[in-house]
């Protein structure tokens, strides 16, 4: 514990609101809040749940246990409400994940900078490998194999295999093949997957294939899910965890409650009203998820784009808002600016006024020339500019949008003079 420290991604979030307040004209691309307006709907059926102000069940209400169900099995994933714990946010539920099953994690490399830190304060130790070269969110298949080889030589116990689905930091989706030979793979060494699905209905093509590991492995996948990310309710903390049948899902929901219980008790009752309408996806519900992803879609591309024409390489995004670019290909002359690894690239970035998080912070090579940019931060300051954005037809026209689109672009091309 003492060589903890605050999550990055948060620290730079109040490190920018800081110098931001003091009038410094930064663009922020460093974290991954869904920067949306409340939706009306939820904010009417927070009010109305006000009044539910006694603990409940620690799992959860059956009511919203109920919708949670309704979600997973309109996404061809057959689960009854008894699989279905809530909580304050996906984090805790990834947390007592860890505390609730031993072994070792492993982690896609780059990642989400909370997965190993959690694993660490269980006592675990998070075990990085390499991406596939089409999309992060994964392990190679390739590498993973080796991976556990050579943690078990090391006296390792690697049991927990957590995959994000779409990615982030990459903004990508891994295909259905790779998945079934990820899942094949788990079987035979019989790991846990945890399935971290919180950016699934933020896939920007609604006609993109997405398969579960849930749908392949059904007995060894946990998902984890919430509503920040595709109904911009990060700061209501709402997540949910859904739990295979069986003796060793029962085993791990048991496991998990029980972290709940001393932990957090429930998730606050008028948040479980918020919830259960959300996941039982009335036609607002669905309108507004189908719009929210192809503004994300349409401005990650528009980054991508940006990115690629200052000499990245870059995965194409196709999930989530983000990209992850890489700036090998021109590294001889950001060593002129003695940029030579992500951090020092992030101090360069902010430099020219922009923002992001360095790859080092999310388990990547330290002296990769890779960062995250957070597009979702680019929808306009107010309440009114954003639902502006999410209404356009060309979002990427609007004034508020294109000017902090242009300040981008500008300060990219200013990278390598």
């Amino acid at each position: 514990m003492s060589d903890m420290r605050m999550s990055p991604n948060l620290a730079l979030n109040q490190l920018v609101a800081q110098r931001q307040a003091a009038g410094e004209p930064l663009i922020h691309l460093g974290f991954g809040e869904s920067r949306l307006p409340a939706f009306a709907p939820l904010v009417e059926r927070l009010a109305a749940g006000a009044t539910r102000n006694a603990y409940g069940p620690v799992a959860g209400a059956p009511a919203v246990r109920g919708a949670a169900a309704g979600y997973f099995n309109r996404r061809r994933i057959p689960t009854d409400a008894d699989q279905i714990v809530v909580a304050p946010g996906s984090k805790p539920l990834l947390m007592a994940l860890n505390l609730a099953v031993p072994g070792d994690v492993l982690l896609p490399r780059p990642a989400w900078n909370t997965y190993a830190p959690q694993a660490r304060l269980a006592g675990k130790h998070p075990i990085a490998v390499p991406i596939p070269e089409e999309c992060g969110g994964v392990p190679d298949p390739d590498a993973l194999r080796e991976c556990i080889t050579a943690a078990r030589v090391l006296g390792r116990d690697p049991r927990i295999m957590v995959l994000t689905l779409p990615d982030n930091p990459t903004g990508t989706l891994a295909s259905p093949p790779l998945i079934r030979e990820l899942c094949a793979i788990a079987e035979e060494e019989g790991l846990l997957i945890v399935s971290d699905e919180i950016y699934r209905d933020v896939v920007h093509d609604p006609a993109t294939e997405f398969l579960s590991p849930a749908e392949v492995a059904p007995e060894c996948t946990v998902i984890a899910t919430g509503l920040s990310k595709s109904l911009a309710l990060g700061g209501w903390r709402i997540g949910v965890a859904r739990f295979p049948t069986g003796p060793w899902g029962e085993w791990i929901r048991t496991g998990v409650v029980s972290v709940a219980s001393e932990v957090w008790s429930t998730l606050a009752g008028p948040m479980q009203a918020v919830a259960e309408y959300a996941f039982s996806e009335p036609q607002d519900v669905r309108d507004r998820l189908r719009a929210s992803a192809r503004l994300h879609g349409v401005v990650a591309r528009e980054v991508h784009r940006i990115t690629v024409e200052a000499g990245a390489r870059c995965r194409p995004p196709t999930g989530a808002f983000y990209v992850y670019p890489d700036f090998e290909p021109v590294r001889e002359e950001l060593a002129k600016y003695e940029v030579t690894d992500s951090p020092t690239l992030a101090r360069r970035m902010l430099d020219l006024g922009i923002v992001v998080l360095a790859g080092h912070l999310l388990g990547d090579e330290g002296d990769a020339l890779r960062f995250k940019c957070a597009t979702s931060m680019l929808y306009g300051e107010t309440a009114e500019q954003q639902q502006l954005s999410l209404d356009a037809q060309d979002p990427l026209a609007l004034p508020h949008v294109r000017s902090n689109l242009d300040r981008i672009e500008e300060s990219f091309q200013r990278l390598i003079p």
